[in-house]
């Protein structure tokens, strides 16, 4: 139905987000028989709006058209894999490649993980990390799944084959001859074989279809889209206040869909969901997507007409003064709500010592996570309102101190933090700004550097295998323990402790290499058994640095 363009997705929808991942553990859940839901569809003569499946269809040959309500991450994900069709997904098309382990245990070996944030959009983390496990242990727990997503490294094994090759064939014997079964005695044979033929048999799995009757109305059937999804806690609120809003606005996604890529080609690649949170900001002066149903259609488009200029200087402004170059140096997305009214409501008429407060503000919040504890929405919608009430940036200021208390960072604050801390966003631009270098190349550190040899990853300063008789794995992976630095130097450092690659580094890249990332060079501290004083002169070392980056003082 989808490959003959039978079945098409309204404007309602959201568009499809999975990942590789989860499209493994649909597979896998088929594979095994385990159920996956219902699909449900709309019968209509209605001229509806439409928006564009993820993967090629043919043209609609039949005058009536069935609609997708849910099921779309499930069905384009299956259309993709048992087609071998490309997938469009965050911008980019790309193949979804699947491997099938044809000796894979006969009982489940591994439990699924659950993301406990429950987002299929989570952003990418800042910077990559440096692989802990070595490649016998990962070759392991490999061996122990039935399906994973393609690796060059595992594609070469003879166990592993493509799963959209076994949809594309119904002959087993390529598959059998390359895992080196030769005849019917070997013992293989029988049990490759049973196993090919239950990988196809996904193709006639069951789902069954609730369809709407046809003389439900648009709007009638936009309330079941978001009952349905609403009980069953599958959508997010800004996927549900999209239906809402489309349903009000034909023809809406395409203007939000358009003004998205903008943003991405500005170098920020937002949740769509952003945006509507940035519109009902502006048409209601709050956050909260519960307002949605009311707001008249002329208020909506009034709203929308103003917040894309506030977008458009929330990203100015901190590309060009605050040095934020990249979502993912944000500790919250939901900063970019706030610029952007700042400068709508001031008209974007703002006075240079403003500017400058506004700036702070900014770096500050960013640094101490304002929109990242306790509750985002409520915190968010307080600052709205001290916007909306004529305060400006002193006065964001002052709520931020009521939530954090001191607006510099002291060393005792960055004990015990992370990767996943605000924080960590903060050094990176308080290092890049005082000049680090990655330490073979001499290339500053940057976001965006082309190539994995010089793809930017944090390094353990002590690696964790070093680390790891003495310590948690906690203790290694704190903050006061991290560097950024370009993958090869990461790879060629390994497992080394400090003790030994400092010194060949330092005559190489000059004895103040490490300097700009606060590093402490005295060899007493590079020694494990002197790791914890190592990790409290660096914290030191570290809040100064990132306050002098901030403006900020004891407060």
């Amino acid at each position: 139905m989808i490959e003959r363009g039978e079945l098409r997705l309204p404007e309602m929808q959201r568009r499809y987000v999975w990942r590789s991942t989860r499209v493994r553990d649909l597979v896998d859940s088929l594979y095994r028989g385990y159920p996956s839901g219902a699909i449900l569809l709309w019968d209509t003569d209605e001229d509806v709006p439409l928006q564009e499946f993820a993967v090629e269809q043919q043209r609609n040959p039949y005058q009536s058209t069935r609609l997708l309500l849910d099921g779309q991450q499930r069905l384009t994900s299956l259309s993709a894999v048992i087609r071998g069709e490309m997938v469009s997904v965050r911008g980019r098309k790309k193949p979804i490649e699947l491997l099938f382990n044809l000796d894979h245990p006969d009982q489940l070996a591994l439990v699924t993980e659950v993301n406990e944030d429950g987002d299929d959009e989570a952003d990418d983390d800042l910077i990559d990390d440096e692989a802990d496990s070595s490649e016998d242990e990962l070759q392991k727990r490999f061996d122990r799944m039935t399906f994973v997503v393609g690796t060059r490294k595992l594609e070469l094994l003879p166990q592993w084959v493509k799963v959209t090759e076994v949809f594309k064939s119904d002959s087993d014997a390529p598959f059998l001859k390359r895992a080196g079964v030769t005849g019917f005695e070997d013992p293989r044979y029988e049990k490759y074989s049973r196993r090919l033929a239950r990988l196809r048999g996904i193709r006639k799995y069951v789902y069954r279809m609730d369809v709407l009757e046809r003389q439900l109305s648009y709007d009638e059937v936009t309330e079941i889209f978001v009952r349905v999804n609403s009980l069953g806690a599958k959508l997010r609120s800004s996927d549900l206040a999209l239906a809402q809003i489309t349903a009000k606005w034909r023809g809406a996604l395409k203007t939000f869909q358009a003004f998205h890529a903008q943003c991405g080609k500005a170098g920020f690649d937002l949740d769509l969901g952003l945006h509507l949170k940035n519109l009902v900001a502006f048409a209601t002066g709050q956050s909260r997507f519960f307002t949605v149903r009311g707001l008249p259609l002329e208020r909506l488009k009034r709203a929308w007409d103003e917040c894309v200029p506030g977008m458009e200087f929330a990203l100015n402004f901190l590309r060009s003064n605050a040095g934020i170059d990249s979502p993912a140096l944000l500790s919250s997305p939901f900063l970019l709500v706030t610029l952007g009214y700042y400068g709508h409501r001031r008209n974007y008429q703002i006075a240079a010592d403003e500017s400058q407060r506004l700036r702070h503000w900014v770096l500050v919040a960013n640094a101490k996570g304002r929109y990242s504890r306790g509750s985002s929405e409520t915190l968010l919608d307080q600052d709205l309102a001290t916007l909306r009430d004529g305060g400006g940036a002193s006065e964001l200021t002052d709520r931020l101190r009521l939530q954090v208390g001191r607006l510099d960072v002291a060393p005792d604050e960055l004990e015990g933090r992370n990767q996943r801390s605000a924080l960590f966003k903060t050094m990176f631009l308080a290092f890049r700004a005082a000049g680090a270098k990655d330490w073979c190349s001499n290339l500053a550190i940057a976001l965006d550097h082309s190539g994995s040899n010089h793809r930017l990853q944090f390094h353990h300063i002590f690696p964790k295998a070093v680390l790891k008789s003495s310590y948690t794995s906690r203790e290694a992976d704190d903050i006061a323990n991290l560097a950024f630095i370009g993958g090869k130097t990461n790879q060629q450092i390994s497992q080394k402790p400090p003790a030994q690659y400092f010194p060949p580094l330092a005559v190489k890249s000059g004895p103040a290499a490490f300097e700009p990332q606060c590093i402490p060079t005295d060899p007493g501290l590079l020694v494990v058994d002197a790791y914890k004083n190592f990790l409290a002169e660096r914290r030191k070392a570290v809040s100064r640095r990132l306050n002098e980056f901030l403006g900020s003082v004891q407060s």
